[in-house]
């Protein structure tokens, strides 16, 4: 029996696997691999940058409040201070709490977005918060309890207790996570696919996908070489995560020393791991299909443009529903099968929930299995099709001439 007709009939999942074997190989030892693995450098600064604007963005869209555990004669005349004073100086927002409540507590309430803690007295107030905030809020809280006890001009004097850390900056720290988890995740996604699409129009060009689909099903081309280069970004992975963990360590730092997702570190690691597949299978598939409709390499850039747009769009939605969980914007990055993985990170990072989660894997793998047979029944059509196509009339002619 000929190696041919062995091959013919190998089964879709055994012909997938002996595609992707062999492009899993050809590029993990080619010199394109290794200009891959300098991604990174550039993935870290743009997720830098977008995690800073993002920090900034929620300050600015929701500033850290005040929270106000006072006597309950000294917060109300506090409350009536700062309203007679807010028209004329920026003021924090202020939110009444238990009196006597342990700012410690308070602080660490990640639902709330208090930056700092007001107790004592009109005479002795005190603020207790991180560094940054309270010696920010000194002047204010000064001015606000001088008022509130009908001083004049003469102010007591704050007595300031630091901590570590608080609500607010806790919050921004897992939105500052988020952020560069999600930019990071986008620009791993769109340039595996840009790979994937590259390599297809080469191998048309050399007529090696002829010689493939005269031996296995195409179905199994285009799920062997989408799979491959899945395998080639979870290397590039275990490769890029073990020099960070190794420079890590000889500079001895750890995980423990950053702000740790909601979920905690382990099952961040394999959430991003399953979100990332997910996200790389459904655009993939896409790219992989204009790839195969792509004649040249001039084409897939002018086809490739819609879907590189909508990456782009979706990508900003999902950065844009980051700093703001439960409303209609981040629901909908959720419901979106593109932009699903992405906001479903961003979950993970700062809620601690995990039922959503299989929720969204599910309806995450509903649309993989859709997009790729889609994709698949695309790629048998274009790529098997060859030569042009001749008019109806004269292949009814000539079916009348062979009759």
């Amino acid at each position: 029996m000929s190696e041919h007709t062995e091959n013919a009939r190998l089964g879709l999942a055994q012909a997938a696997y002996v595609v992707a074997r062999r492009d899993l190989r050809a590029i993990l030892f080619s010199k394109a691999f290794l200009f891959f693995l300098l991604g990174p450098v550039f993935f870290l600064l743009v997720a830098g940058g977008a995690a800073s604007v993002s920090q900034k963005t929620v300050e600015n869209r929701e500033p850290p409040v005040l929270a106000v555990s006072m006597d309950p004669a000294d917060a109300a005349a506090i409350e009536v201070a700062r309203n007679r004073l807010q028209d004329m100086v920026d003021l924090p927002r202020m939110e009444r709490v238990d009196t006597g409540a342990d700012p410690a507590k308070v602080l660490a309430d990640r639902s709330r977005n208090y930056g700092g803690v007001l107790t004592g007295t009109l005479d002795e107030p005190r603020l207790t918060g991180t560094p940054e905030s309270i010696e920010r809020w000194r002047g204010e809280v000064a001015l606000t309890a001088g008022v509130a006890k009908g001083r004049g001009s003469n102010y007591p004097e704050v007595t300031l207790q630091p901590t570590a850390t608080s609500g607010a900056s806790a919050k921004r720290s897992l939105v500052g996570t988020a952020t560069a988890t999600v930019t990071l995740m986008f620009l791993l996604t769109m340039l595996l696919a840009g790979m994937v699409m590259s390599n297809l129009v080469e191998e048309k060009a050399n007529k090696i996908i002829e010689i493939l689909a005269a031996a296995i099903p195409m179905d199994a081309v285009f799920l062997g070489k989408l799979f491959a280069m899945l395998g080639v970004s979870f290397v590039g992975l275990a490769v890029w995560g073990g020099i960070g963990g190794t420079i890590m360590a000889a500079g001895g730092r750890s995980l423990a020393e950053l702000t740790a997702p909601a979920v905690g570190w382990p099952v961040f690691a394999a959430l991003f791991l399953v979100y990332f597949a997910m996200a790389y299978l459904l655009i993939g598939s896409i790219f992989l299909t204009i790839g195969a409709m792509a004649p040249t390499v001039r084409d897939v850039q002018t086809l490739s443009l819609p879907a590189t747009m909508l990456q782009l769009g979706v990508f900003f939605l999902a950065t844009y529903a980051t700093s703001d969980l439960g409303s209609p914007v981040e629901l909908a990055a959720v419901a979106v099968p593109f932009s699903s993985p992405y906001a479903m990170i961003s979950r993970a990072a700062q809620q601690p929930a995990l039922w959503p989660h299989f929720a969204a894997l599910a309806w995450q793998a509903l649309w993989v299995l859709l997009f790729v047979r889609m994709g698949a029944t695309l790629f048998r059509r274009r790529v098997m099709k060859s030569g042009p196509q001749q008019p109806r009339a004269r292949r009814w002619g000539r079916a009348r001439a062979a009759t």
